[in-house]
Parts: C-alpha cells; structure tokens; sequence
C-alpha cells in the first residue's frame, strides 16, 4: 500500500500519515496497487495539479478529499510527468472546481512507500535515446548557432533552431546534434481539430504550448538539412510532421520531391512521416515517392470515438483506413501512434475494437503515446469510464490491454517510439 503524496503552495511535497494512495481511470477513483506503479524513473518530473485537491483512501477503503494541510493551509494533488519509453497506467486521483482546463501534461499518478516515489506506470521501451540526460547539453547552442551559418537562409534550420532552445524538443535537438530521429516540419496547414493540439488550439482546451509555423518549405530546403542528417547520423531518422506543424501530407508535393531526391542521393538511414492519414491522395503521392515509414496518430479504432478527439475537417474514419492499407500495398512500415488515455483505452469495446483494426490492417507497430489532456475535460466530451459510457462496460486496465496485442497478434513490435526500418 502507498501513502498519498501532496504539495503546498510553494511545491514542497508530503506524504500523508493516515490516507492511501489513488489514481484515477476515466472519472471512477481506484487503489494505486503495486502492480500498477514503477519506482519514479530518471526523468520523469514531479509536478503539483493546479487548483487540485487530492484525494485518498481512508481505512475501510473510502475516498475523501484533503484540501487543507495539517496546520490549515490550501494543498494540493500531485502527478508526474513521464520521460519517454513508459506508459501511465492511472491519472493522479483528485478533484478541481476551476473551470479552464489543466495544461497540456500527461500527469500519471505518484504515490510514497519506503521512502520512495512510486508513480502509475510501465516500462514499454528502452528509454535511452529519450533520457533527458542526453538532450539540452552545454554545446547544444553553439551547434545551433553553428548549423544556422552553414545553411544560411534556409527556414527549417531556423525554425528548428527556435524548437530545440525555447520548446526543448528532442527531434528538433537531434538534428543539431546529427543523431538518432530528427524532426523536419513542413506544413502550416492542418485538416483536423484535435481537442490536444499542441500547435494550434480550435478546440478552446487550454493554450498550446508552442507555436506552429507559418510556412510552406520548398523541397530545396528540406533536402539542404535532411541529406547529411540520413548520411551522417547514427540510426539516422528524417521525421515530417513535428508538434510545431500540421499536417504534413497536405504538403505532400514538397514531401514527395524531397523523398524522391533524396533516395536519389542515398539509400541510408529510414524517411518517415507522422500523419494523422486523413488526406489520402497526399499519402498516395508521398509512398509512390518511396518514404519508408508512416506512423499514424489515433486515439481509437472506433469511428465515433476518433471524431470526437480530432475533429476531421474534409476527411472521414474511412479515407485514414484507405491510406494506411495503400501504404502496406506499396510495403510501407506503419505504426499507430496511439494516444492512450486509462479509461478510454483500456474499455473492452476500444481493446476489441482496435485488436481487430490492427489484424485487418497489417499494423507493423503499435506506438503507445500518453495523451496529454486533462482528464476532466476529456470525459466531459467522450465516453469513458465512470463517465456517460455505455453500462457494463468497463476498463481492463492498460497492463492488460497492451497484454492482449501481444497475445493476440503475433509480430506485432509494442513501443514508444519509432525505429530505424530494416531495408
């Protein structure tokens, strides 16, 4: 058992004596159980939830609120923030009043035992190539400067150089560093309204982190910083589709030209595209062109439920399907980048469901990606547990769901991110 974990004001943390440790799924409150929680690994970030009160578990089994600290003093809930390579099985358990939505985190539960932190999650790959401890090093922003002057003029190297300093993103540090994946946007525009974006924010959840760019590149330019990237790098990845974009195949005729050049120019390293695969001739042109991976984002393989977090504009559940079995036609690596979300997920319609999507479909892997959301605002609009689901139906829990792919579809590759692709 886990004694509950909260925060003053001022972010000192505290373990309660006489409350255990909750977690949440979609809206119903549940036991943080050892089978469900990690020790807190190495870069991961304990944070206090804004105007959260936390609640645990009295003796007996029953959860109560604790809103004000021991010597009268507003506290609150805490979670934590995942590094990549794990997966959130539980939200932290709590309750807020405040009406704007929490910020676009992915807060996982946390709870004390032993004089440890333990928080709600798996270990679902190798998280090395994603340990914080390998980015935002001392030399990162002479590299940057450095790379800047060689390709002078050339508005990716730019904007890349803004996303690696102010928005620390990984990929976009990776091109400056010529390693692993690196990230390339290309595309201002978007097709879809998703309730999470984290470029653009239509759907009035809470302010995107980031900005998204305000140009179109010519084929020039994504080849002038992509070339040496497939060259040079270890385990070299070119990725189009990067959180400072939209969607990248609506640029799919400066995508194709620079795939085309590029395989022209080197048979090295793997070319891949996140896309949400809704504009279908885009997806067409670009596998002709002969990218090598595309990864797919959902958060559902049930129609009703995908147009309830993305919001299609001018596409249909159908015209994604289309696109990613024309893609495995052409001998296209595919991966769903799966937005999880405990309670949704993990139902045993949506575990059914998407079971049978990835058979259908030949899906080579399934990315598991914590949706960042707060959790409330997303029951408010979809159908969780706990929530306005149908009755009877309830969450298996994330541990079992990723335990079910594996079982029920033999080959299918379950991990966070994506790999080099054998040639």
């Amino acid at each position: 058992m886990f004694q509950m974990l909260y925060a003053d004001s001022g972010g000192k943390m505290y373990e309660h004596p006489d409350l255990s440790a909750g977690g949440r799924t979609g809206s119903l409150y549940t036991e943080l159980r050892a089978e469900d929680a990690v020790l807190l690994p190495g870069g991961a970030s304990l944070v206090l939830i804004p105007q959260g009160t936390p609640v645990g578990i009295k003796e007996g089994g029953r959860f109560t609120g604790f809103s004000r600290g021991f010597r009268g003093e507003p506290v609150f809930a805490v979670g934590a923030l995942l590094p990549q390579g794990y997966t959130r099985t539980l939200f932290p358990a709590f309750t807020r009043d405040e009406p704007s939505p929490l910020p676009l985190f992915g807060y996982a539960a946390v709870g004390w035992k032993d004089g440890k932190v333990y928080t709600a999650a798996l270990k679902t790959d190798d998280p090395y190539k994603w340990d914080p401890v390998n980015y935002c090093t001392p030399e990162l922003a002479g590299l940057v400067e450095q790379r800047t002057s060689e390709n002078a003029g050339n508005r990716i190297i730019r904007q890349l150089g803004k996303c690696a300093l102010e928005y620390r993103c990984f990929t976009a540090q990776n091109i400056f560093y010529r390693r692993w994946e690196g990230g390339i946007p290309v595309s201002p525009a978007c097709n879809a309204r998703c309730m999470g974006c984290i470029s653009l924010q239509p759907a009035e959840c809470c302010p995107s982190p980031q900005n998204r760019i305000s140009f179109t590149p010519s084929v020039e330019e994504i080849v002038e910083i992509a070339l040496p990237h497939l060259e040079e790098a270890e385990d070299a990845i070119i990725s189009f589709g990067q959180g400072c974009e939209g969607e990248p195949s609506l640029a799919a005729r400066e995508v194709s030209g620079a795939v085309e050049r590029l395989r022209g120019r080197t048979g090295r390293g793997t070319i891949n595209m996140n896309t949400n695969a809704g504009y279908t001739e885009g997806i067409r042109e670009i596998c002709s062109a002969g990218i090598d991976s595309l990864r797919v984002s959902t958060v559902s393989a049930i129609e009703d439920t995908y147009n309830a977090y993305y919001m299609p504009q001018g596409y249909t559940w159908n015209n994604v399907c289309s696109s990613i079995s024309l893609a495995r036609e052409q001998g296209v690596y595919v991966s769903l980048n799966l937005l999880t979300f405990p309670g949704l997920t993990d139902l045993e319609r949506e575990v059914a469901a998407m079971a049978d999507f990835i058979r259908e479909y030949d899906i080579n892997m399934v990315q598991v990606r914590n949706l960042n959301i707060d959790p409330d605002f997303l029951a408010s609009r979809l159908a969780v547990a706990g929530g306005k689901g149908p009755g009877g139906d309830e969450p298996l829990g994330i541990d079992v769901f990723l335990r079910i792919l594996r079982e029920e579809i033999p080959g299918l590759e379950i991990g966070n991110y994506s790999k080099p692709v054998a040639k």
